[in-house]
């Protein structure tokens, strides 16, 4: 393993981490011994060619697979682009022959060239809903456009290669689910992108991977993936989120409306007494009844359902299963008419998902609260969204027993992250994965946890700064006290700032208010692409950049331009957030703590993220300023920022101010 992992890095042109050589030892151990392992391996600690060297040496020692599964397109790329080609070359020689590695995705994330040349007719109003979010209908023609273009260069089909992208309800007019694609039936089969890929998935040694397709995988009754027998779970701390949003489910009007319109215009022009006709049209009441009553709902959680509203829900569930048995008639004579077999098969998916949602809201309404196994809420979009209808949502209170059947029961798992120890336990985040206890008898389950460390000697590269002279924060607006402080920060880093707040109310209060009180540049998420504001922050000095949960992972800015990381709050779920709420009642219904297990695991993993955007290489120094004084002085403060590294701390605010002056004025003389 050693003399493999010696090629892989002198490849990249690396040098050897004894972090690094932990991990691929312990890694190839538990391969070996079919064990589940978490590993938590700080930023630049080289972990992915820890997991991929010994990944490679099982898959052409045993000829079966290793899925590599990852939560961001940025790490997928730099596996697919960079690690892979440069370790096959490497490990060629040791080897004797090279290793193959593919990326898949799913369905959705390939062009449709059937859907995409006109093989399933859009209707108006259904392209108006689905880009409600879009503003004027010119822009979504716009971006389709621009789609169009694009498919007639493409070799790849793969949304990911499309810079700059397009938004969902474009996309959505150039490609298929897997439950609307019509196989084989297909005119482009031979052509197909994601069959493409999936042929290519099914020859390859290593194969990458996305959360989302891995969540479905385990969530399915049907295997999306090549077979396999070791999956890598990089980005891990994400897990458990990426599969509740795999298992949620959606419920409007307007999207029963939409699900009635195609099944209408599925019989044939003049067939005003078909019995898909007569069925769609009580569709499309109970659809209209159904979002009058959401209308009135009160949003937030529901525990237990209007009268009026479970007599909609259930008159949607009754139309639409009259839909699906009347449509899946005409869809016995079109085996010969590709067009509008498709137009059917994306009719029965929309209902199909209609009725499971459906059933599931009133299944778990009508359980007792503490046998409930999901939770229901309502979903009203603020104000300034008003064009995206209300929606019902259900969602597993629990993914846990889910993973462990379909995840950790079939195959051996490596999980890993920066972030997996919360609190310094790997407890936390296990349990949401469904493993017992470390240790337990449960040999089925097996696991070990292991912290390889960091290379960054951290108490001298960073300061943890906690701002225990400011008052806890308000529920609303920030604070006078926090801006000030704030801009005294500021002041002395001279810009290099990234502010990570816990809304986006509080980010653009606090640029507003602070681009009248500071000479330097402040750009504030959502005046552009998240990417081209890191970019544009990347590139100036100066530059200051605020916003909130998509910069708190995954933001990677080395170097000068970012020496100031300052978190406004400690970033607990709101106390309305229906499905944290529920989670933690349930927890506490079985005798637990329900506040540390839900709400301060999750807290304490953001932290962990935000922090971690400070140090990214072994030259980077800087500061990782929190406004709240809670993280000093309440009694999980200790929980929590023993789930950060261990940067040296402060409380002192003129000694933070001096040590951004020093760092400033070192980088001016450099």
């Amino acid at each position: 393993m050693q003399e493999l992992l010696a090629a892989a890095v002198a490849a990249v042109g690396g040098a050897e981490r004894s972090g690094q050589v932990a991990m691929a030892e312990a890694v190839q151990r538990a391969i070996g011994a079919g064990e589940h392992i978490a590993v938590q391996a700080g930023t630049g600690t080289g972990k992915s060619l820890a997991y991929l060297v010994p990944a490679v040496r099982h898959a052409m020692t045993t000829g079966k697979a290793v899925v590599v599964a990852t939560a961001t397109i940025a790490l997928q790329r730099q596996l697919i682009d960079r690690d892979l080609p440069r370790l096959a070359a490497a490990l060629r020689p040791l080897l004797g022959r090279e290793p193959t590695f593919a990326i898949l995705k799913g369905r959705r994330n390939y062009l449709c060239l059937h859907r995409e040349g006109g093989g399933v007719a859009e209707d108006p109003q259904d392209v108006l809903f689905e880009a409600a979010e879009l503003g004027p209908p010119s822009v979504l023609g716009q971006h389709v456009a621009r789609l169009h273009e694009w498919a007639a260069r493409t070799g790849t089909g793969d949304r990911d290669e499309l810079v700059p992208g397009v938004p969902e309800a474009a996309w959505r007019q150039v490609s298929v689910s897997s439950q609307e694609c019509i196989g084989a039936r297909c005119p482009f089969v031979s052509r197909c992108f994601a069959e493409r890929a999936r042929e290519r998935a099914a020859e390859a040694q290593i194969v990458v991977t996305n959360h989302a397709l891995l969540a479905i995988d385990a969530t399915s009754a049907i295997d999306v993936l090549p077979d396999h027998d070791v999956v890598i779970v990089d980005e891990a701390h994400d897990l458990a989120d990426r599969v509740t949003s795999a298992m949620t489910g959606e419920l409007s009007g307007p999207a029963a409306e939409a699900a009635a319109r195609r099944c209408a215009r599925l019989a044939d022009a003049g067939q005003r007494g078909s019995p898909l006709l007569a069925a769609a049209d009580g569709l499309r009441q109970a659809a209209a009844g159904l979002a009058a009553d959401l209308e009135v709902s009160p949003p937030g959680r529901m525990d237990v359902l209007p009268g009026t509203l479970a007599a909609a829900l259930a008159a949607v569930g009754e139309a639409a299963a009259a839909c699906a048995e009347a449509a899946a008639e005409c869809a016995g004579g079109l085996e010969q008419d590709p067009q509008r077999l498709a137009a059917c098969q994306i009719a029965l998916t929309s209902l199909g998902d209609l009725r499971r949602t459906t059933a599931r809201v009133i299944e778990t309404c009508g359980h007792d609260i503490a046998e409930r196994q999901e939770v229901v809420w309502l979903d009203r979009p603020p104000a300034e969204d008003a064009r995206r209808p209300p929606a019902l949502r259900v969602a597993p209170l629990e993914v846990g027993p889910v993973l462990r059947q379909r995840l950790f029961g079939p195959r051996t798992v490596v999980l890993t992250s920066a972030t997996l120890a919360l609190g310094g336990s790997f407890a936390p985040l296990a349990a949401q994965w469904g493993l017992p206890p470390a240790g337990s008898a449960d040999g089925h389950l097996a696991w070990n946890g292991i912290d390889v460390g960091s290379p960054f000697d951290h108490p001298r590269s960073a300061i943890l700064y906690v701002a225990r002279h400011l008052p806890p924060p308000g529920r609303d607006r920030l604070p006078g006290q926090y801006l000030t402080e704030l801009e005294e920060l500021i002041d002395a880093a001279g810009g290099r700032t990234l502010g990570l707040f816990s809304s986006m109310r509080a980010a653009r209060q606090a640029a507003a208010e602070l681009r009248e009180r500071i000479c330097y540049p402040l750009l504030c998420q959502g005046d552009d692409g998240t990417a081209q504001l890191v970019r544009r922050f990347a590139a100036d000095e100066q530059t200051c950049l605020f916003g909130t949960l998509s910069l708190w992972q995954g933001v990677d800015v080395p170097g000068s331009s970012l020496q100031l990381v300052v978190i406004d709050r400690i970033p607990f779920p709101r106390p309305d957030d229906p499905l944290a709420s529920a989670r933690q009642r349930a927890v506490a219904a079985r005798g637990g703590n329900g506040f540390m297990t839900v709400a301060a695991a999750h807290a304490a993993l953001l932290l962990a993220q935000g922090a971690g955007r400070l140090l990214r290489t072994m030259t980077d120094r800087g500061v990782v300023a929190v406004l709240d004084p809670r993280l000093a002085t309440a009694r999980y403060g200790q929980f929590l920022r023993a789930s950060l590294p261990p940067f040296w701390t402060t409380t002192d605010p003129a000694l933070v101010r001096a040590a951004l002056r020093r760092l400033r004025a070192a980088g001016a003389r450099a």
